[in-house]
């Protein structure tokens, strides 16, 4: 998939003039990104394919400057996870239900970690998940705790990284050893006075503003899209399935069959009905403004 991306050529200029470049990209209303997405998968189309990538740059932008700790070129990592975006369009499907920019960071994010692994030649041992999953973590979760000094962690720190990223004692001892020649979170990155200390490039976890706006249009958008089905429902319909499927703490059918004074079997029938009536309303709404069913 070839698409006409800015260049992103080497300095802080280049950088700058690259930002200014994608920002000139509209971003994508749900409809128009959904009807793009529809265009691309059922017909190739690559002018669909081309607006697709070209208003997700900025997510790549972001998403990128998390890793600029680790010391690679800057472009390098950007048109890596501009490649991995590539990649998520190609393989999108719109009519699942979400937005490509929540589908998209994770082909991002694993486009860019694997170009960090392949480049740093201290990590020839970073080939297993949970080797991968100690290197891109270890320095968060050491800051976390505030286990800033130098040197061996102490056995409580040991045990509280492996527990919370699943891995053993052992694999976190080896792994902070073979980081030890990274200095400390606090060292500054280069000697100038206002570069600023490597946990200041620590990769933020936390989802992007455009992730978190594209959750919550599509939030929205299956909120509006259920309540209008509910009014498919008769009342009956409507308590039950409120009851045991909307319902944070779902009541029994037992319960429920001595509210009605039917048998349990006659509430599941009704359950199952009504989720089906419901279904098919949501469905049918979707297609008629052209949006993503749930």
């Amino acid at each position: 998939m070839a698409q006409n991306v800015p260049m992103l050529t080497a300095g802080e200029g280049g950088l700058s003039r690259y930002l200014d470049e994608i920002r000139k990209f509209p971003l994508l209303q749900p409809q128009e990104e959904y009807m793009l997405a529809k265009r691309y998968k059922e017909h190739a189309d690559p002018e669909a394919a081309e607006r697709l990538v070209n208003s997700h740059l900025r997510l790549v932008a972001k998403i990128a400057m998390g890793y600029r700790g680790y010391g690679l070129p800057i472009g390098e990592v950007v048109s890596e996870g501009n490649v991995g975006l590539m990649q998520a369009v190609k393989r999108f499907e719109p009519d699942k239900g979400f937005r490509l920019a929540t589908y998209a960071m994770w082909w991002i994010k694993a486009a860019i970690q694997e170009y960090i692994l392949r480049s740093w030649s201290l990590v020839k041992m970073g080939t297993t998940a949970n080797q991968k999953r100690l290197f891109f973590n270890l320095r968060r979760l050491k800051g976390k705790i505030q286990a800033l000094e130098e040197g061996d962690l102490k056995p409580h720190q040991v045990q509280e990284i492996a527990t919370k990223l699943g891995v053993s004692e052992e694999e976190v001892i080896s792994m902070n050893r073979r980081l030890g020649g990274d200095t400390s979170l606090n060292s500054p990155v280069r000697a100038e006075a206002d570069a600023g200390e490597w946990q200041d490039w620590l990769v933020d976890e936390a989802d992007s503003q455009e992730t978190l706006l594209a959750n919550q249009e599509e939030l929205d958008q299956r909120r509006e899209l259920l309540s209008q089905a509910m009014d498919e429902l008769n009342e009956r319909e409507r308590r039950i399935f409120t009851a045991r499927r909307l319902s944070e703490d779902p009541i029994t059918l037992e319960d429920l069959s001595t509210e009605f004074g039917v048998s349990r079997e006659r509430v599941r029938q009704i359950e199952v009905r009504a989720f089906e009536k419901v279904q098919k309303a949501v469905k049918n709404s979707a297609r008629a403004k052209e949006l993503p069913a749930a």
